[in-house]
């Protein structure tokens, strides 16, 4: 049986090339960065030389890359250490706004925030298309907003935010809050460690964070350009291994650490740091930014094969997301087949050798139907009959071809046997 991988979006496979790349500190250079001896050095050395890396492909300062397990731990460290920091320096409850359509790591980090912390927390709308307005972000920020998190490519539907245009909002509002604040608590200022005095809830700055995990292999991501703050990203999207990410933290930010009990990243984030992973995150980066415009082309092409196949060849499919040539992914393509549930057919489809997904990766197994879906204005019945494919640099036009052999047979004999008609 041919095994079809078309979930890249959930995982990719680790490359040759950074695979190797990482071997040698697994046996051979494996020291703790943490110890003054020569092995040791000789891994610090390594995770300093990828922190360099890593800083200048998002044109950031080395100092300003935390190196974390992932983007889950990213986006919790990013909502959780600003909005700690600033309940501690605000008469009012921090106020969070996010978009609708978050991972679920960013969601569920902003609802636990709001449920065993009373923070205040907002859900941005999106458009059908699952685009949030900037204007709709201008209307619901506070005078305790302390933090924006809004994704930039959807990992559901493909959909790209207007993440430069939702900078520029926070930056009119930030260069209106010049009014110093008390700080009570110790902070991490990636510069310095100030003092600020006063008291004025309306001073502190809305820290702006953007999850860039789908957006790294085919975006520009130069943090200095889309006006960020703060940005997660994790290995295993772009051919790196999966346990290691980063968060780029711009200088001056505020926020409390979450995890205590060593003073690696600079006493950020504590923890022996994960040597030969952190390596081959910086690897599959490199490489992912030389082969950025020919590979982006390449995927783009195929995606759009494979809209136009299923389009022609099989009755009431919705595509979701952005139109195709407007603003979207080139990786993601998102189906709602009408009439069945989506879980059935990944079930046919497997059973033939060909992996997808019916959404995020991080949702798999739940009964509940798309958060991305309903927030962009479909209703659950029909959201329970969505499709992800999602292609990498090694899918090909004779894939998609072999897939179109049997999808269309599947929906035909999924809806032959469904109750709505």
């Amino acid at each position: 049986m041919k095994h079809i991988y078309l979930d890249h979006a959930a995982t990719t496979p680790v490359s040759k090339d950074v695979f190797d790349a990482m071997q040698p500190y697994f046996r051979e250079k494996y020291g703790n960065p943490s110890s003054i001896y020569k092995l040791g050095q000789e891994a610090k050395s390594a995770v300093e030389h990828a922190r360099e890396e890593v800083a200048d492909m998002l044109g950031a300062k080395p100092r300003e890359i935390i190196f974390t397990s992932g983007a889950t731990e990213s986006n919790n460290l990013a909502l959780k250490g600003v909005a700690f920091y600033w309940s501690q320096n605000l008469k009012k409850k921090p106020h969070i706004i996010i978009s609708s359509i978050e991972h679920h790591s960013v969601l569920d980090t902003a609802e636990y925030l709001e449920k065993n912390f009373g923070f205040e927390v907002t859900k941005l709308p999106v458009s059908k298309e699952g685009i949030v307005d900037p204007t709709d972000l201008e209307s619901v920020i506070k005078d305790n907003t302390v933090i924006v998190s809004v994704m930039y490519g959807n990992n559901e539907v493909g959909s790209i935010q207007p993440i430069k245009e939702l900078g520029e909002v926070i930056k009119r509002v930030n260069a209106k809050r010049v009014r110093p604040l008390q700080n009570n608590g110790k902070s991490h200022d990636f510069e310095h460690e100030n003092s600020l005095q006063g008291s004025d809830p309306c001073s502190q700055p809305i820290v702006f964070h953007t999850d860039a995990v789908q957006a790294f292999q085919y975006l520009d991501c130069d943090v200095k350009g889309l006006g960020v703050d703060m940005l997660s990203l994790t290995g295993h999207k772009f051919y790196g291994p999966k346990g290691v990410g980063l968060l780029y933290v711009k200088s001056g930010t505020k926020f409390l650490s979450q995890q205590q009990g060593g003073a690696q990243e600079r006493g950020l984030r504590a923890g022996t740091e994960n040597v030969p992973y952190i390596v081959g995150m910086a690897k599959a980066m490199s490489d992912t930014r030389k082969q950025l415009t020919i590979s982006k082309q390449q995927i783009a092409d195929l995606r759009d094969y494979l809209v136009k196949r299923i389009a022609a060849e099989i009755p009431d499919v919705v595509l979701t997301g952005p139109e195709i040539g407007k603003k979207r992914l080139p990786h993601i393509a998102s189906f709602i087949f009408k009439k069945i549930e989506g879980e059935s057919i990944l079930i046919n489809l497997d059973l033939l050798g060909i992996a997808a997904s019916s959404g995020s990766a991080c949702t798999s197994g739940s009964l509940a139907s798309s958060h991305v879906l309903t927030a962009m204005g479909y209703d659950d019945l029909l959201a329970h009959g969505s499709i992800r494919f999602s292609l990498g640099k090694m899918n090909s036009k004779e894939e998609i071809d072999e897939m179109m052999k049997h999808l269309p047979q599947i929906v035909e004999k999924l809806r032959g046997m469904s109750p709505i008609k």
